[in-house]
């Protein structure tokens, strides 16, 4: 459904003047900032481990082909590392990233005005003896917690969906040739 809303044109990939009518997937369509700051129109949602795009769409809007709204809205574009991973991808991904998962990524400390529960990043190759109470995060905690923050997701109400796929389709299928 997604790509059959996109307009074609010819293309020589070669040079040789042997055009072929492709699918133009280069063609792009956003949210409006108006609607994307308009919270009354979004739930918030955190992914349960191994949900994947299709499967909320077919939860929430009855169909899985609409898995490019849930994308779109979070502004997405490569599932493979924006979306966040199952427990074995995550641990396979670690693994192979870090000769060390155990190893100080680097120190945090506790924000000492204000919003006490934020936290400071301090970098590893400073003398963290400075800082008695700074917390080391090891390479597996500092992936855990990126992954745990793909994690917090927002989807589209459902009575928003039909008028969102129907401009979708206007807005992408319009020429700017």
């Amino acid at each position: 459904m997604y790509f059959s809303s996109f307009p074609v044109m010819p293309y020589d990939s070669i040079g040789d003047y042997e055009f072929k009518t492709v699918t133009n997937i280069l063609r792009r369509v956003a949210l409006r900032s108006k609607v994307k700051t308009n919270v009354l129109v979004f739930d918030t949602y955190q992914v349960k481990e191994g949900e994947t795009p299709e499967m909320l769409a077919a939860k929430l809007y009855n169909d899985p082909e609409l898995h490019w709204v849930v994308l779109m809205v979070n502004d997405i574009t490569d599932v493979y590392h924006q979306w966040p991973m199952h427990m074995g991808q995550f641990n396979q991904y670690v693994t192979e990233k870090y000769s060390n998962i155990n190893a100080i990524h680097h120190y945090e400390i506790a924000q000492s005005s204000g919003d006490t529960t934020t936290k400071i990043w301090i970098e590893n190759d400073v003398d963290s003896d400075a800082y008695t109470d700074a917390t080391p995060v090891t390479n597996y905690e500092y992936e855990l917690e990126l992954n745990d923050e793909k994690s917090k997701i927002r989807l589209l109400k459902t009575e928003y969906v039909r008028q969102v796929v129907s401009e979708f389709k206007s807005l992408i299928g319009a020429s700017n040739f």
